[in-house]
């Protein structure tokens, strides 16, 4: 079985969680007390509706820049093509439900990286750990690359700018963390980007526009550079990670 072969990208999907539960339970004894396991739906509801909507929006503004670069002529026709027999309307909707219930399947690898690593690896240098972490979580997919997951004209610097990209989401998705204090925010926010940000730029702007895989993942890079700018250098990373306390 391939690697593009879901099931089989599932059972590797819950791999950094099984880590960081042997690990917390076995090796160092820490136990889970900043595990951020408690979800925490009524005090963060606000940042449930980002991680839920955010994806969505960050794909609003890739779709606005690569307009605006005049790569992409604005039409959603693409959408109808990725489910045959499912309009485009009725694929969003139908994200709109599905993004949440995949959210324990990337339950998997945020309590591996953000719920454990990136706490673990600089505790007291937040954005680096974020930095070091991102790029431990690239090199971790780099293996789909040769394996038809994905697939870039040009390997070296398709893995360069994927691995940028996933340091953009790293930040993001630390942020949501820190912030609502629990794991399942980047979790629900890791299946949106895959399920809703990657997935239908992919298909409006590789099937529709015709632009390569490489060009599709630095155009959606773009407005999460933006975000993850904004968040450090305003502060608000390392005033959310002050604020957290344990959860």
């Amino acid at each position: 079985m391939s690697l593009v072969n879901p099931l089989v990208q599932l059972t590797f999907a819950f791999a950094p969680a099984i880590a960081g539960y042997a690990v917390r339970k076995w090796v160092t004894r820490e136990g889970f007390g900043d595990a951020g396991l408690a979800p925490r739906l009524r005090a963060a509801w606000p940042h449930y509706l980002a991680a839920w909507l955010g994806p969505w929006a960050l794909l609003g503004a890739s779709l606005a820049v690569a307009a605006a670069a005049g790569l992409w002529q604005p039409s959603l026709a693409p959408l109808g093509d990725v489910v045959p027999g499912l309009p485009g309307w009725g694929l969003v909707l139908a994200l709109l439900l599905v993004v949440p219930l995949l959210t324990p399947v990337y339950w998997g690898e945020e309590f591996g990286w953000t719920g454990y690593l990136r706490l673990r690896l600089l505790p007291h240098r937040p954005v680096l750990s974020t930095v070091l972490t991102g790029l431990v979580w690239a090199v971790w997919h780099y293996p789909l690359a040769f394996l038809g997951y994905i697939e870039f004209d040009n390997v070296a610097l398709g893995l360069l700018v994927w691995t940028v990209s996933f340091l953009f989401q790293e930040f993001l998705l630390s942020w949501l963390r820190i912030r609502g204090g629990s794991i399942w925010l980047p979790s629900l926010a890791h299946a949106g980007n895959n399920m809703v940000l990657s997935l239908l730029a992919g298909a409006l702007l590789t099937g529709g526009a015709g632009l390569g895989v490489m060009a599709v993942t630095l155009i959606t890079a773009v407005p999460m550079a933006v975000l993850t700018a904004f968040i450090v250098l305003s502060g608000r990373f390392s005033a959310a990670r002050a604020s957290a306390g344990p959860r």
